[in-house]
């Protein structure tokens, strides 16, 4: 079997933290390549950090070589209340990793988007996240996969009460969302990395990825 390289964004978030552990564990990858602004203080013979300002990824065009990349990256008004700086995160990152994905022909790259993105939307949130997914979607990298997560529960360094008091609701909430609102119920950035790491080595046409689906998928990655 031959051993993959992957890149991981956003190794210091509370997914990608998770995704990071799983790569390591995983026989079918023999390097894991971090970006990010700050370490993630751990030492292992697969792990590979490169300590850069993301904002200026597109520098790293000779280290940015893989067969995979995962990007979970993502921040919140409450963390950048600026919004060119929110823009530049959400949408310019992404946007920057899967151009060097496709000047490099990195074959996969897998995104957290979130659910209810929409170029159309009035929500900014959701419409950058729209925008973000569709400039992904034109690269036309050959196995592309971005995941609509609804809320993610899971703990936080960083205090969010309004995003604390959501995720006690849908303790409730999640009993009665059922059917076709299943895709509404709060889910777990366990969950969400474990289907990233499904979706990059198994076949499956669908681009985006609603959240339901995506628990469904994750529950197959052991």
């Amino acid at each position: 079997m031959t051993q993959k390289t992957a890149i991981i964004l956003g190794a210091t978030g509370l997914t990608g933290s998770l995704l990071l552990q799983m790569l390591l564990k995983d026989n079918r990858y023999k390097k894991i390549k971090l970006f990010s602004r700050k370490t993630v203080g751990i030492k292992h013979d697969k792990l590979q950090e490169h300590l850069i300002d993301l904002l200026k990824l597109s520098d790293h065009v000779s280290d940015f070589l893989a067969d995979e990349v995962f990007c979970c990256i993502g921040t919140t008004k409450a963390k950048t209340p600026d919004i060119d700086l929110y823009k530049k995160i959400d949408y310019g990152i992404p946007l920057n990793a899967a151009e060097l994905c496709k000047k490099n022909r990195i074959g996969t790259f897998v995104v957290i988007s979130a659910l209810g993105a929409s170029a159309e939307s009035k929500v900014f949130y959701n419409k950058l996240k729209g925008q973000m997914e569709n400039v992904v979607v034109s690269m036309g990298i050959p196995k592309t996969h971005i995941l609509q997560p609804s809320l993610i529960a899971g703990y936080r360094e960083e205090k969010r009460p309004g995003e604390w008091l959501a995720k006690k609701a849908f303790i409730v909430f999640n009993n009665i969302l059922t059917g076709p609102f299943r895709k509404y119920r709060s889910i777990h950035p366990q969950t969400i990395a474990r289907c990233m790491v499904w979706l990059a080595n198994n076949p499956y046409e669908r681009v985006k990825i609603p959240s339901d689906e995506i628990v469904k998928l994750g529950a197959m990655e052991n």
